[in-house]
């Protein structure tokens, strides 16, 4: 199937409002697929290119409720936690916006690794966008200056893993610039995949433990997926041995189920900050820990 590359100009009436908003908005986009995505409640889920267990699985239980309830999801298409978004997005029956650092050609859809990917998004009827024309090749300054359009298309940022060089806190940096809001996921304090939000909830990035959290920002309806009809089967070992342990023993607090554990004390902490996103057990305060 041909997507062709349509030109959409400012003041074009496809051009996205919001996106208009921004001091420095692109003149002109050059896009595959489908236009009507430009102008819907878009969200920007972006994170860390090398990312954990952790960091997958929020990304995609994260991005696939906001999907199921009515936000595009926008990214950049990179691997890591960008690619997660956008296949969650499509996997949820929802749509997805890939902003990219390069032309929208094919020879220049980039990373190349996750050229399928971008052809599943044009398949599934989302939308691959650039301010870049077709046959411009991405270099190191284009990456910085297309998360401006990823935060310029959303009403909000989620940032899910991003140490303190991650590409991702520019696209914070500019959301910010842009008064949209930004979320972030907390992480492990052992990971320094968690600088990056960590930091930001410090500086009053509003955390996130459920697409809930989000929703509820912007009155959508709740439509969201229930974590906990999850076999618990699929489970990785550590997550599986605390939810035995609190079982057996009731509510806990961290430390004692480390010592009941086999595992490392990072594994335990970051299973558990995993376990509380998808509502199997919750933290009642002071590190103490009870299954749901």
């Amino acid at each position: 199937m041909n997507f062709p590359i349509v030109k959409v100009a400012k003041g074009n009436k496809d051009y996205p409002r919001v996106l208009s908003e921004i001091h420095d908005s692109p003149e002109v986009l050059y896009c595959r697929g489908n236009l009507k995505l430009l102008n819907t409640s878009c969200f920007a889920v972006v994170g860390t290119r090398k990312l954990t267990a952790y960091g997958k699985e929020s990304a995609r239980l994260l991005s696939s409720d906001l999907a199921r309830n009515g936000f595009t999801i926008v990214s950049g298409l990179a691997l890591g936690i960008d690619a997660v978004a956008h296949q969650s997005a499509l996997d949820a029956g929802g749509k997805t916006i890939a902003v990219l650092g390069s032309g929208v050609d094919d020879e220049n859809i980039y990373p190349k690794t996750n050229f399928q990917l971008g052809m599943d998004v044009l398949r599934k009827e989302g939308l691959i966008v650039s301010e870049y024309p077709a046959g411009f090749h991405a270099n190191e300054k284009t990456f910085p200056q297309r998360n401006r359009i990823i935060s310029g298309l959303s009403v909000g940022v989620l940032i899910i893993e991003a140490d303190k060089e991650s590409g991702s806190l520019i696209t914070a940096r500019c959301a910010l610039d842009q008064n949209r809001d930004v979320f972030a996921v907390p992480g492990s304090i052992f990971s320094s995949k968690s600088i990056g939000p960590n930091g930001l909830i410090q500086q009053g990035a509003k955390l996130v433990s459920s697409a809930e959290d989000i929703i509820n920002e912007y009155g959508q309806n709740l439509n969201l997926s229930d974590s906990k009809k999850i076999n618990i089967s699929t489970k990785n070992p550590v997550q599986k041995q605390i939810l035995d342990i609190l079982d057996s023993k009731g509510a806990l607090h961290a430390d004692e189920i480390i010592r009941e554990s086999k595992f490392e004390p990072k594994e335990i902490i970051t299973a558990l900050s995993m376990l509380e996103i998808e509502g199997y057990v919750k933290n009642y305060g002071d590190g103490k820990y009870m299954k749901t």
